[in-house]
């Protein structure tokens, strides 16, 4: 089964955090917004929260926009 929500990232926080909104989730991320880094940070942060692997997790809008499609496969 795949679930798709939105996330809202704001990277260059001082901590991680997941707050969920009524239209999906806010992210506060570590890592600069360059370079991927704050992708994978997300990608790493959905897999702890969803308690799922990395892999099963894809960003399908948005890889260079605060706003995000992502799909995650649950298995």
């Amino acid at each position: 089964m795949k679930k798709t929500i939105t996330v809202k990232v704001k990277p260059g926080a001082r901590k991680r955090e997941i707050f969920e909104t009524g239209e999906g989730l806010l992210v506060h991320l570590t890592s600069p917004p360059e370079k991927g880094k704050a992708n994978e940070e997300l990608i790493e942060v959905l897999s702890e929260h969803f308690r799922t692997a990395k892999s099963r997790i894809n960003i399908k809008k948005g890889k260079s926009s605060r706003i995000k499609v992502i799909e995650i496969d649950m298995v």
